[in-house]
Protein backbone atom coordinates (compact mmCIF):
# COMPACT_ATOMS: atom_id res chain seq x y z
CA UNK A 1 0.00 0.00 0.00
CA UNK A 2 2.87 2.36 0.76
CA UNK A 3 5.92 1.17 -1.19
CA UNK A 4 7.80 4.45 -0.86
CA UNK A 5 7.13 4.85 2.86
CA UNK A 6 5.48 8.26 2.57
CA UNK A 7 2.05 7.44 3.97
CA UNK A 8 3.04 8.47 7.50
CA UNK A 9 4.24 11.82 6.14
CA UNK A 10 0.93 12.34 4.35
CA UNK A 11 -0.89 11.55 7.58
CA UNK A 12 1.32 14.05 9.44
CA UNK A 13 0.38 16.79 6.96
CA UNK A 14 -3.29 15.90 7.31
CA UNK A 15 -3.06 15.92 11.09
CA UNK A 16 -1.39 19.32 10.99
CA UNK A 17 -4.27 20.61 8.88
CA UNK A 18 -6.86 19.33 11.36
CA UNK A 19 -5.00 20.87 14.30
CA UNK A 20 -4.94 24.23 12.50
CA UNK A 21 -8.63 23.95 11.72
CA UNK A 22 -9.41 23.44 15.39
CA UNK A 23 -7.30 26.39 16.50
CA UNK A 24 -8.39 29.52 14.68
CA UNK A 25 -6.88 28.97 11.23
CA UNK A 26 -9.93 27.73 9.38
CA UNK A 27 -10.83 29.84 6.34
CA UNK A 28 -13.38 27.73 4.49
CA UNK A 29 -11.35 25.62 2.01
CA UNK A 30 -8.26 27.86 1.86
CA UNK A 31 -4.86 27.52 3.52
CA UNK A 32 -2.41 24.66 3.30
CA UNK A 33 0.33 22.68 5.03
CA UNK A 34 3.24 21.04 3.24
CA UNK A 35 6.17 18.81 4.20
CA UNK A 36 9.44 18.15 2.38
CA UNK A 37 9.52 14.95 0.37
CA UNK A 38 12.33 12.80 1.83
CA UNK A 39 13.52 11.88 -1.67
CA UNK A 40 13.85 15.49 -2.80
CA UNK A 41 10.96 15.42 -5.26
CA UNK A 42 9.13 18.44 -3.85
CA UNK A 43 6.44 18.90 -1.19
CA UNK A 44 3.64 16.76 0.16
CA UNK A 45 0.86 19.28 0.60
CA UNK A 46 -2.83 19.53 1.32
CA UNK A 47 -4.93 19.29 -1.80
CA UNK A 48 -7.48 21.96 -2.59
CA UNK A 49 -11.24 21.81 -2.15
CA UNK A 50 -11.41 20.82 1.52
CA UNK A 51 -11.25 22.75 4.77
CA UNK A 52 -8.47 22.06 7.23
CA UNK A 53 -10.76 20.05 9.49
CA UNK A 54 -11.70 17.65 6.66
CA UNK A 55 -8.25 16.60 5.50
CA UNK A 56 -7.09 13.01 5.66
CA UNK A 57 -3.94 11.42 4.27
CA UNK A 58 -5.66 10.59 0.98
CA UNK A 59 -6.14 14.33 0.32
CA UNK A 60 -2.39 15.06 0.51
CA UNK A 61 -0.52 15.21 -2.80
CA UNK A 62 3.10 15.36 -3.93
CA UNK A 63 3.91 18.52 -5.90
CA UNK A 64 7.30 18.99 -7.55
CA UNK A 65 9.25 22.25 -7.79
CA UNK A 66 7.55 23.10 -11.10
CA UNK A 67 4.06 22.55 -9.72
CA UNK A 68 3.43 19.16 -11.31
CA UNK A 69 1.41 16.70 -9.23
CA UNK A 70 3.48 13.53 -9.01
CA UNK A 71 1.32 11.51 -6.62
CA UNK A 72 -2.18 11.75 -5.22
CA UNK A 73 -5.63 12.33 -6.66
CA UNK A 74 -6.68 15.64 -5.09
CA UNK A 75 -6.51 18.91 -7.04
CA UNK A 76 -3.53 21.17 -6.37
CA UNK A 77 -3.70 24.51 -4.56
CA UNK A 78 -2.62 27.41 -6.77
CA UNK A 79 -0.19 28.76 -4.15
CA UNK A 80 2.09 25.73 -4.17
CA UNK A 81 5.15 27.98 -4.86
CA UNK A 82 5.03 29.30 -1.29
CA UNK A 83 5.92 25.85 -0.02
CA UNK A 84 8.30 24.63 -2.67
CA UNK A 85 10.32 27.85 -2.73
CA UNK A 86 10.67 28.09 1.06
CA UNK A 87 11.78 24.45 1.13
CA UNK A 88 14.23 25.10 -1.71
CA UNK A 89 15.73 28.10 0.10
CA UNK A 90 15.92 26.58 3.58
CA UNK A 91 17.63 23.23 4.12
CA UNK A 92 16.72 23.45 7.82
CA UNK A 93 12.98 23.59 7.10
CA UNK A 94 10.97 20.40 6.82
CA UNK A 95 7.46 21.85 6.75
CA UNK A 96 5.63 25.05 5.85
CA UNK A 97 2.22 26.45 6.80
CA UNK A 98 0.30 29.11 4.90
CA UNK A 99 -3.00 30.20 6.43
CA UNK A 100 -5.28 33.21 6.85
CA UNK A 101 -5.79 33.68 10.61
CA UNK A 102 -7.87 36.81 11.32
CA UNK A 103 -5.87 38.44 14.12
CA UNK A 104 -2.55 38.05 12.31
CA UNK A 105 -4.03 39.60 9.19
CA UNK A 106 -5.51 42.46 11.20
CA UNK A 107 -2.31 43.26 13.07
CA UNK A 108 -0.22 43.27 9.90
CA UNK A 109 -2.79 45.40 8.06
CA UNK A 110 -2.71 47.92 10.89
CA UNK A 111 1.02 48.35 10.37
CA UNK A 112 1.72 47.21 13.92
CA UNK A 113 4.96 45.38 14.68
CA UNK A 114 4.43 42.31 16.80
CA UNK A 115 5.58 42.94 20.37
CA UNK A 116 6.58 40.32 22.96
CA UNK A 117 3.60 41.14 25.18
CA UNK A 118 3.12 37.49 26.09
CA UNK A 119 4.82 34.13 26.13
CA UNK A 120 3.54 33.55 22.58
CA UNK A 121 4.95 36.84 21.32
CA UNK A 122 8.37 36.13 22.77
CA UNK A 123 8.75 33.16 20.40
CA UNK A 124 8.84 35.45 17.37
CA UNK A 125 10.33 38.81 18.28
CA UNK A 126 13.00 40.18 18.45
CA UNK A 127 13.89 40.63 15.64
CA UNK A 128 10.75 41.98 13.99
CA UNK A 129 8.57 39.48 12.19
CA UNK A 130 9.28 40.15 8.50
CA UNK A 131 6.51 41.44 6.23
CA UNK A 132 5.94 40.45 2.64
CA UNK A 133 4.21 43.37 0.91
CA UNK A 134 5.32 42.97 -2.70
CA UNK A 135 1.75 41.92 -3.46
CA UNK A 136 -1.38 41.05 -1.51
CA UNK A 137 -2.47 38.79 -4.36
CA UNK A 138 -2.03 35.04 -4.61
CA UNK A 139 1.47 33.59 -5.00
CA UNK A 140 1.05 31.84 -8.31
CA UNK A 141 4.56 31.41 -9.70
CA UNK A 142 8.05 30.47 -8.60
CA UNK A 143 9.36 34.05 -8.83
CA UNK A 144 6.81 35.27 -6.27
CA UNK A 145 7.37 32.16 -4.16
CA UNK A 146 11.11 32.89 -4.11
CA UNK A 147 10.35 36.46 -3.03
CA UNK A 148 8.28 35.12 -0.14
CA UNK A 149 11.14 32.82 0.85
CA UNK A 150 13.67 35.66 0.63
CA UNK A 151 11.52 37.86 2.86
CA UNK A 152 11.15 35.06 5.40
CA UNK A 153 14.94 34.73 5.44
CA UNK A 154 16.14 32.64 8.37
CA UNK A 155 13.13 33.34 10.56
CA UNK A 156 10.24 31.03 11.39
CA UNK A 157 7.29 33.35 10.69
CA UNK A 158 6.21 35.89 8.10
CA UNK A 159 3.31 38.29 7.74
CA UNK A 160 1.93 38.43 4.22
CA UNK A 161 0.33 41.86 4.48
CA UNK A 162 -3.39 41.89 3.58
CA UNK A 163 -3.18 38.16 2.87
CA UNK A 164 -2.09 35.79 5.64
CA UNK A 165 0.94 34.22 7.29
CA UNK A 166 3.71 31.72 6.58
CA UNK A 167 5.44 29.68 9.25
CA UNK A 168 8.35 27.29 8.79
CA UNK A 169 9.59 24.53 11.04
CA UNK A 170 11.73 21.44 11.15
CA UNK A 171 8.63 19.25 11.17
CA UNK A 172 4.92 19.58 10.51
CA UNK A 173 4.32 19.78 14.24
CA UNK A 174 6.86 22.58 14.60
CA UNK A 175 5.44 24.68 11.75
CA UNK A 176 1.85 24.18 12.90
CA UNK A 177 2.53 25.06 16.53
CA UNK A 178 4.33 28.23 15.43
CA UNK A 179 1.35 29.24 13.29
CA UNK A 180 -1.01 28.78 16.23
CA UNK A 181 1.24 30.69 18.63
CA UNK A 182 1.69 33.53 16.13
CA UNK A 183 -2.07 33.96 15.86
CA UNK A 184 -2.39 33.87 19.66
CA UNK A 185 0.28 36.55 20.02
CA UNK A 186 -1.47 38.79 17.48
CA UNK A 187 -4.84 38.30 19.17
CA UNK A 188 -3.39 39.23 22.55
CA UNK A 189 -1.78 42.35 21.14
CA UNK A 190 -4.99 43.48 19.47
CA UNK A 191 -6.81 43.03 22.79
CA UNK A 192 -4.26 45.32 24.44
CA UNK A 193 -4.49 48.06 21.81
CA UNK A 194 -7.03 50.21 23.62
CA UNK A 195 -6.64 53.84 22.48
CA UNK A 196 -4.65 55.86 25.00
CA UNK A 197 -3.41 52.83 26.93
CA UNK A 198 0.39 52.42 26.85
CA UNK A 199 1.74 48.96 26.19
CA UNK A 200 4.64 47.42 28.07
CA UNK A 201 6.92 44.58 27.07
CA UNK A 202 10.36 43.31 28.12
CA UNK A 203 13.51 44.48 26.37
CA UNK A 204 15.33 42.38 23.77
CA UNK A 205 17.75 40.70 26.18
CA UNK A 206 15.04 39.64 28.62
CA UNK A 207 12.76 38.52 25.78
CA UNK A 208 15.45 36.27 24.32
CA UNK A 209 16.15 34.83 27.75
CA UNK A 210 12.43 34.23 28.16
CA UNK A 211 12.26 32.53 24.77
CA UNK A 212 14.96 30.10 25.79
CA UNK A 213 13.14 29.32 29.03
CA UNK A 214 9.55 29.16 27.79
CA UNK A 215 10.01 27.68 24.33
CA UNK A 216 12.65 24.93 24.31
CA UNK A 217 11.89 22.16 21.80
CA UNK A 218 10.40 19.95 24.51
CA UNK A 219 7.77 22.58 25.31
CA UNK A 220 6.81 22.99 21.67
CA UNK A 221 6.51 19.22 21.37
CA UNK A 222 4.36 19.06 24.51
CA UNK A 223 2.07 21.73 23.10
CA UNK A 224 1.72 19.78 19.85
CA UNK A 225 0.86 16.60 21.76
CA UNK A 226 -1.80 18.50 23.70
CA UNK A 227 -3.33 19.99 20.57
CA UNK A 228 -3.52 16.53 18.99
CA UNK A 229 -5.16 15.10 22.12
CA UNK A 230 -7.75 17.85 22.00
CA UNK A 231 -8.89 16.66 18.58
CA UNK A 232 -10.12 13.44 20.14
CA UNK A 233 -12.88 13.17 22.77
CA UNK A 234 -11.59 12.11 26.19
CA UNK A 235 -11.79 8.42 26.97
CA UNK A 236 -14.80 7.24 28.94
CA UNK A 237 -13.86 5.51 32.18
CA UNK A 238 -16.24 3.05 33.81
Amino acid sequence: MDPDGTWSLREAVALGCRVLGANGHDDFVWGHVAARDPDGRGAWMKGSGKGFEEVGGDHVILVDYDGEVLEGEAPRHSEWPIHTEVLAAREDVGAVVHSHPPHSIALAAAGQPLRPLSHAGSLFTPPDVPRFDLTANLILDRKLGAAVAATLGDQSALFMVNHGIVTAGATVADAVVRAILLENACRQQLLALTPGTPLTWPGPRETLEKRATVWPPAHLEALWDYLVRRLEPPATHR
